[in-house]
């Protein structure tokens, strides 16, 4: 058994994974979870506009990540690729001042973040997510095959679509990721809050354009089962249970039907801030970019045909921890 750490910064927040990974056989791995942690750091902040990093938008994401080598450390995690990886997605890709993130979590962490491409992001969210479902795989309980995943970032959404297969986690079919993300939407077209009607159409075209271009490479119609990753579909999940509070273990595996979803993004659209922050499974960094999340989510489900989608607690993190398992030690 070996305790590993997986970290990924997004464009909206940075999420840390220490899980124990063990080899059950050849072919098969087993992860627990033993820490999970998440902050809300605005990376992307402005990035649409300035094409880099704000240098404020740098220390929030470098004092995160101090926290989280001392829980490293606390874990007795020595940093190095065999124990520990973190990806950088959306945001990170062609910033002009990208050396500077990467000299702050080399100096941090110990190693190098991995500026990974959209394609490799979706196909590890796609391996965590789907690990756990072929197990659970019947009429019964409907979450049948192809599976399409679909991970609502800040900058970005990736869909990738596949089956999982017992051996390294699922096998692939096509993935994509464009350039619609909650964040990258707020900032672009809601300069009011609510948006107005001639803001909210200008996000739908965007996201309709996205959608477009994901269709291009991934049959978004084929799939059975729609799972959702991140952040904004759990916190949609959430909010259409009816949470007292988030409840991670409740939310896994929640379902919510394309009318809820649908209904929802009319809601939030129309809803000012200060009633966004008062729903109680909201995190308050998630607050300003929901309805823009939400109405992505709206719109890829109506692009699917599916009646609802599964959300799902894991996902990059949980690939991430599952490719540090399946890599081979440096010195072997």
């Amino acid at each position: 058994m070996t305790t590993v750490a997986a970290v990924d910064c997004g464009t909206n927040s940075i999420r840390l994974l220490v899980s124990e990974v063990s080899e059950l056989d050849e072919d098969e791995l087993q992860a627990i979870d033993v820490e999970r942690r998440m902050e809300i750091v605005r990376l992307g902040q402005d990035v649409d506009r300035t094409g880099a990093f704000a240098p404020e938008a740098l220390e929030r994401t470098f004092t995160a990540l101090r926290d989280y080598a001392e829980l490293m450390r606390g874990h007795g995690i020595e940093p190095g690729p065999d124990t520990v990886r973190m990806v950088a997605t959306s945001a990170s890709r062609d910033v002009s001042n990208r050396e500077a993130f990467v000299a702050g979590v080399r100096e941090i962490i110990g190693v190098e973040p991995e500026v990974i491409t959209g394609d490799e992001e979706a196909e590890l969210s796609f391996i965590g997510a789907t690990a756990e479902l072929e197990a659970q795989d019947s009429e019964d309980d409907g979450f049948q095959r192809p599976y399409l995943v679909v991970d609502i970032g800040g900058g970005s959404t990736e869909f990738v679509l596949g089956h999982d297969d017992g051996a390294e986690g699922g096998a692939v079919r096509a993935a994509r990721s464009v350039d619609i993300g909650c964040v990258r939407l707020t900032e672009r077209h809601f300069a009011e809050d609510p948006p107005t009607a001639e803001q909210i159409a200008a996000a739908t075209a965007d996201i309709e354009a996205g959608l477009d271009e994901a269709e291009r490479t991934v049959p978004l119609t084929e799939a059975a089962t729609v799972v959702c990753v991140a952040g904004t579909a759990t916190t949609i999940a959430g909010i259409a249970l009816e949470l007292p509070e988030y409840d991670a273990e409740r939310i896994h595996h929640g379902r919510v039907s394309q009318e809820r979803v649908h209904e929802m993004a009319r809601e939030l659209l129309a809803m000012p801030r200060e009633r966004r922050a008062e729903i109680p499974v909201m995190h308050p960094g998630r607050v300003d970019v929901i309805a823009a999340g939400t109405l992505i989510l709206d719109r890829v489900l109506a692009r699917t045909g599916a009646v609802e989608f599964v959300a799902s607690e894991h996902d990059i993190l949980d690939g991430i921890a599952w490719s540090l398992g399946l890599s081979e030690p440096e010195d072997a």
